[in-house]
């Protein structure tokens, strides 16, 4: 029993480890991949393109996440598959801003082989007894389906390859969303730690990449004041993105899984699928702050400024929607600035980009005041960072009935 609750332990607290942040590297590449895709196609059209080949991209990176997450960070197999993965993944991404043009096959090949290397490492960890057979082989079926469609539709053009591809998508996340959710619950015991370490690391890769895109785009330009007010204010639309996240919101999320009865569901929910509406709002924005980076003084066109209100708001929709699920709160001031946004956009056709930008890093600031207040205060749903000695002993209790009935 001792060593049983040690080895527990270990497991949700280990780290990420460094092939694991050699493999994030190549997906900040392929992030930069799609917000480029996006930044040079955006129109409705290019917005969904973008978006299927951001779900596929998230999808493959997510999934990898799991596999890790259930084998020990020094076995030789991870190593090796995640080594061999980075490099078809780094052809993907090479191939990204083409993928519905002439690089659609090479995009979508290289990409099977990642998720069929995924699924062949699951299976390997569960012949170790890390995972359930029976559920990888459910969400197996979903994925070598959705693969094959994916090829399918890449010998296709135009609404054929998109209708292929949109259906190998929701049929790979309707896998473990849907078709195999109850067998989902027994896949893995969730190293709790290192699951919300990666999935922070990911966001922290988004933001990265959107203040990497400003740079750049003004690196271009010659530098007058209203670049740099444009500059200065889109970094601090980051900041404030990333504070809404990292303040305390991350750390109380981890504590909630930590004690969750149904931590697998939790973890997919809050995390592989819920995320991706935070990643989502962070490339779109990159995408918007392309365009105030070009012509600071000028009023913005409707197609960039409503990526750059959008985006955020739709940042602060996940957020809010991760927040529900993880601890049963709402969060109603973030979906109220993601109104305020919405509002914005429809009102600024007339307001410089530098000044846009300037309004949504007002907005918020204002939302991230009031977090700071409403921590100060204590009200966090009920949430404590000093867990009762109560807390403890029913968490140890429900640890302890999950192991009897295993």
């Amino acid at each position: 029993m001792e060593g049983s609750a040690q080895a527990e332990s270990v497991a949700e607290e280990r780290r990420t480890s460094p092939v694991e942040l050699l493999w994030d590297l190549v997906f900040v590449f392929a992030i930069t991949q799609v917000t480029t895709l996006l930044a040079n196609h955006l129109t409705w059209t290019g917005f969904g393109e973008s978006m299927l080949v951001l779900a596929l991209v998230w999808w493959a990176w997510s999934a990898f996440v799991w596999a890790a997450n259930a084998e020990a960070t020094d076995s030789p197999t991870l190593r090796l598959t995640l080594l061999l993965a980075t490099v078809f993944i780094f052809v993907a991404g090479l191939a990204v801003p083409r993928a519905w043009g002439r690089e659609a096959t090479l995009f979508v090949c290289t990409y099977a082989v990642v998720r069929l290397l995924h699924l062949a490492l699951y299976v390997y960890e569960s012949r170790r007894g890390n995972a359930s057979l029976s559920a990888i082989a459910g969400f197996a079926v979903t994925v070598v389906i959705g693969m094959a469609l994916l090829i399918a539709g890449s010998f296709l053009h135009g609404l054929p390859r998109a209708v292929l591809w949109a259906a190998a998508v929701a049929i790979d996340y309707a896998g473990p969303a849907w078709l195999t959710r109850e067998r989902l619950r027994g896949l893995q015991r969730v190293a709790v730690a290192h699951f919300a370490e990666r999935y922070s690391l990911f966001v922290i890769i988004c933001l990265g990449e959107s203040i990497v895109t400003i740079g750049v785009g003004a690196a271009r330009e010659p530098l007058d004041a209203g670049l740099v007010a444009a500059v200065t204010l889109g970094l601090l639309i980051t900041i404030g993105l990333w504070w809404t996240y990292f303040d305390r919101f991350a750390e109380i999320a981890e504590a909630r899984l930590r004690e969750h009865d149904d931590p697998v569901l939790a973890a997919a929910d809050s995390y592989s699928y819920l995320h991706l509406l935070l990643v989502a709002g962070i490339i779109i924005f990159a995408a918007g702050v392309k365009y105030v980076v070009k012509a600071a003084d000028d009023p913005l066109q409707d197609a960039p400024r409503l990526a750059l209100c959008g985006g955020v708001a739709l940042y602060l929709v996940g957020h809010v929607a991760f927040r529900r699920r993880m601890i049963g709160d709402l969060g109603y001031e973030k979906a109220v600035v993601a109104v305020a946004l919405l509002v914005l956009f429809a009102v600024g056709s007339g307001i410089s980009a530098w000044a846009m930008t300037g309004a949504v890093a007002l907005l918020l600031a204002g939302l991230c005041a009031v977090d700071y207040m409403a921590e100060r205060r204590g009200h966090v749903a009920g949430w404590s960072r000093e867990p009762e000695a109560e807390d403890v002993l029913a968490r140890a209790c429900r640890r302890a009935a999950r192991g009897s009935h295993g």
